[in-house]
């Protein structure tokens, strides 16, 4: 799992967490609300996903409604598979790649290519048509792929803004170590206490890719006003206050509470020698939400309204580069 690595953790900036909360009280541990099994699914033109959210509340979601992690999956040649060309409006598509390359391109003439530990954040905003696939030499080739896509929900006031894309480069992702080096933290978007990660964001959220090596323990800061989510992503650990087993594609969301506890077992299997760990929150919306397909309104009358728009053309067009894709 290669996303980005440090060859000496110690020397990155190290996490601390405060001494005290903000009530003055000693910092509190986020307790496990709920453990979740991703159950496996099919995407776009057939590539694998895990439902990570899959009968999840949205109540502990809020402000995220949707994420597959695709993947791990080592293609053979031909085997590699994308989307076609799709509409969205509403929200934000955030697709981070740990292994293997992606190809994004959309109607409002954003795109790029995305490889190991790079993310693309996507704001469909009013409306916006996209496709994501691997690039034809993979397609070839064939090879590992592994890699999120996360849904961030708009507010309503927000949910007409124009489109937006954003090349986030592993370059740019901040780098952060737990005090005695057992553990890397990739901060994508938001804040672990004092650091910032590159992402800009609309709804105010943390998102944050952790490796954690065997029997080691990460304690982060977390905004209180923030929900907190746990999803492994490999290997098997414990999360939360009272140290629930959790292992790959299960989800953890975790109730009231000053940091986030995640601890590797000191056994992993082969496949994975870490735990490796997306944590993720943000501050609830709080506003109704009406999902269907690829919208994300507030009202069955606004998804109408989308369907509508989309099949009259008004989400943009497809540039004529890629009119035979």
């Amino acid at each position: 799992m290669p996303a980005v690595s440090v060859d000496d953790l110690l020397t990155l900036p190290k996490i601390t967490v405060p001494a005290a909360s903000i009530s003055g009280d000693s910092p509190k541990i986020r307790p496990v609300r709920s453990i979740s099994t991703a159950p496996s699914g099919f995407e776009g033109e057939g590539f694998p996903v895990r439902r990570a959210f899959a009968g999840v509340p949205l109540e502990l979601l809020d402000p995220f409604v949707h994420m597959d992690q695709m993947g791990e999956v080592d293609y053979g040649p031909g085997e590699p598979r994308g989307t076609a060309w799709h509409p969205h409006r509403g929200f934000e598509t955030v697709t981070y790649i740990i292994d293997g390359t992606f190809e994004h391109n959309d109607s409002a003439g954003g795109g790029g290519v995305i490889t190991n530990g790079d993310t693309q954040w996507m704001t469909a905003g009013s409306g916006i048509l996209h496709i994501e696939r691997p690039p034809e030499a993979l397609v070839v080739s064939g090879g590992l792929f592994h890699g999120i896509q996360l849904w961030v929900n708009l507010p309503s006031a927000k949910k007409w803004v124009d489109p937006r894309y954003q090349d986030i480069g592993r370059d740019s992702v901040t780098l952060l170590s737990s005090p005695d080096g057992g553990a890397l933290v990739r901060v994508i978007a938001g804040a672990v206490g004092d650091h910032h990660g590159p992402g800009i964001t609309y709804s105010p959220i943390s998102l944050v890719h952790a490796t954690v090596a065997a029997g080691a323990r990460l304690e982060l800061p977390w905004d209180p006003s923030y929900n907190a989510l746990v999803y492994a992503l490999a290997g098997r650990g414990r999360v939360g206050a009272d140290l629930r087993p959790f292992v790959a594609g299960q989800l953890a969301a975790l109730g009231p509470g000053d940091t986030v506890v995640t601890e590797a077992d000191g056994h992993q299997d082969e496949r994975s020698p870490s735990l490796e760990a997306l944590i993720l929150g943000g501050r609830p919306i709080g506003e109704p939400v009406a999902h269907y397909g690829p919208f994300v309104m507030n009202t069955r009358q606004e998804l109408l309204e989308a369907f509508d728009d989309f099949e009259k053309g008004r989400m943009g067009t497809i540039p004529a580069t890629h009119m035979a894709d």
